[in-house]
This record gives C-alpha cells, structure tokens and sequence, in this order.
C-alpha cells in the first residue's frame, strides 16, 4: 500500500552524464549483453540435448544458466537503450518490476550455487550413495523450492519499499532501481526499513557465501582420502564453483550489508555483478569443463554435418 505517494516516475541518472561516454557504455552494455546471452543458451542447449551431461551437476548448471540469463535480461536491454538518452525516466510500477525481477533471479543464482555446493559436497564425500541422494527428483524438488524461496524474497523487498512514502524527490543517481538509491529519496526515517532490507537481502548473501565457504574446506578435507587423478578431477569443477561464487558474493555482500548509505563506485560494482558476472560464468564452466567441451564438439559437428546434408 502506497503512503502519501506524489511520485508516479524517477529519474536515473545512469552509468554516466558524459555525452561522450555514453557511446562507448552502449557498446559496453551492448557487447556484454550479446556475450551472455550467447554463452548461457550453449550451456542451456548443450546439457538439454547431449546424453553425457545427465548428472545433477548439470542439471544445476542448466538452472544457473537460465537465471543468469534472466537476471541479465531484467535489467541489460532497458540499460542499453538509456545509455544513448539524455534524460531517462522510469515510471514508478515498472521501477518496481525492475527491483522484484532483479532481486527474484539473483535470489535464484544464489540458491542454485547453494545447490551445486551441495552436490559437489554428495558427488566428493559420499560417491557411493550419489545417484541415489541427488535423484532427479530430489534435484527438482531443490529446483522448485528456490524459485518460491525468490519469489518470497523478492516479495517482501518489494512489500518494503511500498511502504514507504516518496512524496518529492525522484532523481536516482544510478543506471537502475535498487533498494538503497530508492530509501535515500523517502520522506520517512528509513533506519528500521533498512535493517529488515539488510537482514533480507544481506543476511542472505552473507550466509549463503560462509556456508558455501564452509562446505568447500569440508569437501577439499575430504579431498585427502582421494586418489591423485581423483583429486585433480575433483579440484577442477570445485575451483569454477569457488571463482564463481567469489565473483558474485563479494560484490553483493558490499552493496547489501551495509546501512542506507550510496557511494561513488557503486555503479561499477553493480555493473560487475549485474552484467560481468553472467557473462563470466558460461566462460568459467565451460573452460574448466571437459566434458561441456566436448559435448558442444558433438553438438557443433551434429550441425555441421546435418547443413552438410542438407
């Protein structure tokens, strides 16, 4: 329920007021959005039709794709046409959309590392009972409970934020909506709003990652018992999930644990985790991957073969 609420649009300030660099940040964003999108629908189109990529591990993967896809997609094509326009306006319902679609596939992202984690900890200390642990319906039953755990999530930041009044100010110094740019312009005290958005948003960043960081000393110590080739196997998907995780954690963490406060370089770090990282991470899993190598070989070959034919 809306509280005195005389805003009905904000203004966004974007990436930067620089006419001249506004060109260059289109291309950025641009080249950037491409790259993800290409790279995330292999993954998507490679486990989804290769036999050899059946494990729960790729069935994670597929879902981590997916989100990533998405959560670029929530925000990057708004970005790409504002970097261009002198003066961007954004209505106050689709800045809404943009927040719960932002904050309900990174929620996603986070549960479905939290998953990978999880199978990396089954597949490493109990082999033997894998397969039966991470069935496909577990898997699924995993998959399905994130997506109402991100909706819920996304729920109540958006239940926050409504109710708070913005009766004045509308100007957002950034290149999207996001929590802590949309409390500084409240015509409320916003202190016990931003302790339940930080226990919301940062608790669940914050957990997630030690939680994470935990089960992967558990599971390099459990490495010991493993032999040589093991190990090296073992090591080469665990060290994608740790780069993978530093690289989107770090970044919230710093922008969701901390009061309602902006600061200079928070549109970089935001352009990190909101365009770099979903870009990164098809780069990650699929270089460190052998068997995602060689089956977008196959795939490729099958193409080539059937134009061939044709």
């Amino acid at each position: 329920m809306l509280l005195n609420n005389n805003v009905t649009e904000f203004i966004l300030l974007g990436l930067t007021q620089d006419p001249v660099k506004r060109k260059p940040v289109f291309v950025f964003f641009l080249l950037f959005y491409l790259g993800t999108l290409l790279g995330n629908s292999l993954i998507i189109v490679t486990i989804k039709t290769s036999q050899a990529l059946g494990s729960p591990m790729y069935f994670f993967l597929f879902y981590l794709s997916l989100s990533d896809t998405c959560f670029c997609t929530a925000m990057a094509p708004t970005m790409i046409v504002d970097a261009l326009q002198k003066n961007i306006t954004i209505s106050f319902s689709d800045c809404m959309i943009q927040i719960f679609s932002f904050h309900f596939f990174g929620c996603l992202e986070v549960l479905i590392l939290m998953l990978m984690a999880v199978d990396r900890y089954v597949a490493i200390c109990k082999p033997l009972h894998y397969m039966s642990i991470m069935s496909r319906r577990v898997c699924s039953m995993f998959v399905g409970v994130a997506w109402v755990v991100s909706c819920v999530h996304s729920s109540v930041q958006i239940f926050l934020i409504l109710s708070l009044p913005f009766c004045g100010p509308n100007v957002i110094d950034h290149y999207l909506c996001d929590l802590q740019p949309l409390l500084k312009l409240a015509c409320a005290d916003t202190y016990v709003i931003n302790l339940l958005l930080v226990s919301n948003s940062g608790a669940i960043c914050t957990v997630s990652f030690v939680v994470l960081m935990f089960s992967y000393v558990i599971i390099l110590h459990s490495l010991r018992n493993h032999s040589a080739e093991g190990r090296k196997k073992a090591l080469s998907t665990f060290i994608s999930h740790i780069i993978v995780v530093i690289l989107f954690f770090c970044p919230c963490i710093f922008i969701y644990t901390r009061p309602a406060t902006t600061f200079p370089m928070d549109k970089m770090i935001a352009v990190f985790y909101t365009i770099g990282t979903p870009l990164i991470n098809p780069l990650i899993y699929t270089l460190r991957n052998a068997e995602v190598k060689n089956a977008m070989r196959k795939l490729w070959s099958k193409k080539l073969i059937s134009d061939d034919q044709r």
